[in-house]
This record gives structure tokens, sequence and C-alpha cells, in this order.
């Protein structure tokens, strides 16, 4: 009898598959709970929103047209300070990173990976047929490795997912002259950051930035992702990404109106900052972040404690499945100050009852 499954890469039975946030719907079915009552916040989604202007404009939106990427294209060159020329997009930083990883790695090749950290650079190194090196993070979860040498690839994240800590200047500088891979810096949370280092795209021809709409534009459920990158390298982006980018045109027309308003963009971060340093103030031992979410520390399992706010409502992320997290460890969003008043009432009960 033919085994068609003896078709599939051996590389799957190693792949562990990448673990989103629960949602809502499935939330409110476990546990009986009206949707409308739950708190989402672990997924780190922006709780405001988009600017009001980007439903009108995906509303008008020629969706019987394949998508022109042109306009979003100079939109983030106008924001970024990139010229069009460095600026690749695609279906969500997630996007970007698979057509990128496929110009660079292959079997035999190694990527670096200071953990615990985004998932899904694991997952993308082992489709290529490569093989990830993990390297774990100090104890202020600062990036210790001093050289990124023999690597094809190494990512970094900064803001880092989940830890929230960013990565100095110095640190970045010292892994990128010390490798002849490529080093690609995950920004996604930046705009919640005092500072960004895509600067340095223009200093090093071997260095990739990764942006998305997602977090700070309140656009996660239209998958758009952009980069930053060398000149050389963009030109071979284009050449292996897919038809129009991954794109649709809504969302090429979210995205052109999200960022023709800032002001609604930097008003909901500095609404979100505002609330993660109030959070950080009344949570004892949590530890400072510059992304949207918190990284706290459990006494109980993070399993247990997950658990436990699930039943009251409050969706949060247990961190058991980032590699090198331990079994104790939590990541909360910041949200609104109503939600994020319930995460505090729960917390306190779960976590510091006696």
């Amino acid at each position: 009898m033919v085994r068609y499954s003896d078709n599939l890469r051996p590389v799957l039975q190693s792949l562990k598959p990448y673990v989103a946030g629960r949602g809502i719907q499935e939330i409110a079915r476990a546990y009986g709970l009206e949707p409308q009552s739950i708190v989402k916040l672990g997924s780190n989604e922006n709780p405001y929103g988009p600017s009001p202007s980007v439903r009108p404009a995906m509303a008008r939106a020629p969706v019987e047209l394949y998508p022109e990427a042109e306009d979003f294209i100079s939109a983030l060159a106008e924001y970024t300070g990139f010229s069009e020329e460095e600026v690749l997009v695609g279906s969500g930083m997630d996007g970007v990173m698979d057509t990128l990883t496929r110009l660079f790695l292959g079997p035999g090749d190694t990527s670096l990976i200071p953990t615990p950290t985004f998932s899904y650079y694991e997952i993308l190194t082992r489709l290529c047929g490569a093989d990830p090196t993990f390297v774990r993070r100090g104890p202020e979860f600062q990036v210790l490795e001093r050289s990124a040498r023999g690597a094809k690839m190494t990512f970094l994240c900064s803001p880092n997912n989940p830890t929230g800590n960013v990565l100095e200047e110095e640190d970045l500088r010292r892994l990128v002259e010390s490798t002849e891979g490529i080093v690609f810096l995950d920004e996604a949370y930046v705009d919640f950051a005092r500072r960004s280092l895509a600067g340095l795209v223009r200093e090093y021809e071997n260095l990739v930035v990764g942006r998305t709409m997602s977090k700070a534009f309140g656009l996660a459920g239209l998958r758009l992702g952009y980069a930053l990158a060398p000149p050389w390298i963009a030109e071979q982006y284009r050449r292996a990404a897919p038809p129009f980018f991954g794109l649709t045109t809504t969302s090429v027309a979210a995205g052109v109106a999200a960022l023709g308003d800032l002001e609604h963009m930097r008003r909901s971060v500095a609404r979100i900052v505002s609330e993660r340093e109030r959070l950080t103030s009344e949570i004892p031992g949590a530890r400072p972040s510059q992304g949207n979410f918190l990284y706290l520390e459990t006494a109980s399992p993070s399993s247990e404690v997950a658990e436990a706010m699930l039943g009251k409502g409050v969706i949060i992320r247990d961190c058991r499945s980032f590699r090198d997290a331990g079994l104790h460890r939590i990541r909360v969003t910041v949200g609104t100050p109503q939600q994020n008043d319930r995460f505090l009432e729960a917390y306190r009960e779960i976590c510091t009852s006696p």
C-alpha cells in the first residue's frame, strides 16, 4: 500500500509548531464565559486599534484587482527615512523572514539564536534544512555571545519577545562585525522603546532590520510586515518574494491609511507606555520592559497561573513554549486601563494571596 506521507520532508519530525496566544472564542467555549467579558492580554495586540481612517480606506479598496504595493512602500520609506529601494514588504514580518531565510539558509548551514526569544526563528531555520544553534541569554536577559562567527544567519530581537529588554548598540555592532553571515534584527516592538538601531543598516552590508504594522499601528489582523535592508539584499528579496509580496488590496490600503495618521499611532503608544509603567510599579518584582508587555516570574508553575487566569476570563501567555524560558514565566500584554485593572485584580488573587 502506498504511503503518501513518505513524501514529507524528514525535518518535519523535529519541528515544533508555533504556539500562538489563545483566542477569545476558544476560551469562551471552553470556560462557558461570555466573549465580551473576556480580557485578551496574551498576544501583544494594540487595544486601541488602528487609525479611524483605516476602515474607510479598506472599504474603498478595489478588491477585484490585485494589490499594488508602491504606495505602501513609499509611505514606509517616508516614515522610516530609508529609500524605497531599501524597503521590503511582506505578509507580516513572518512573511518577510520566510523569504529572507530562503535566500540565505540551506542544508548544512547554521543560525544563531539567543534564547528565550521568538520561536519562529527556529522554525524557519529548520524548514530551510539548516540547524539552529541556541545560546542562553544572561541573568538580565542580555545577549552574552561575543561572536556570531560561523552562523549563516543570526536572529536578534529588540525589544526581545518575551523578555522586553533591548539590545545595546555596542552588542549589535560587535555581533555584526564578528560574522560573515547575515544578522536579522527584529524590531517588532521598537515603537514602544526608547530607541531604534535601524540606522545601522546604512553602515553594515550584512544587517537587516524587520518591523511590523501589527503592534503600534494596530493592524495585527491584516498581516503587514516590512524590513529595511541594504540594496543588494533588497534586490535578491524581490526576486524570491511571492507574487505581490503576499499582500492584499485591502491590507495595502490599510497600511497606507495607518501611516498617514501617525498622530493616532503615537497617541496610542503613549497610552500603552504609560500603562506599562503603572503595571510595572504595581507588580512586586516586575522587570522593566520596553515592549507593550511585561515578563513576569511566578512562584507557582506558569501553566497553573495561566489556567487560573483563564478561569477569571483573563488571557495571558504561559511562556513554557519559549525555549529556555523555564516553567515559571508568564507574559502579559499591556491593555487599556480597565483591562489592566482586571488583570491586576486576578493576578493579586492568584499570585500574591497567602
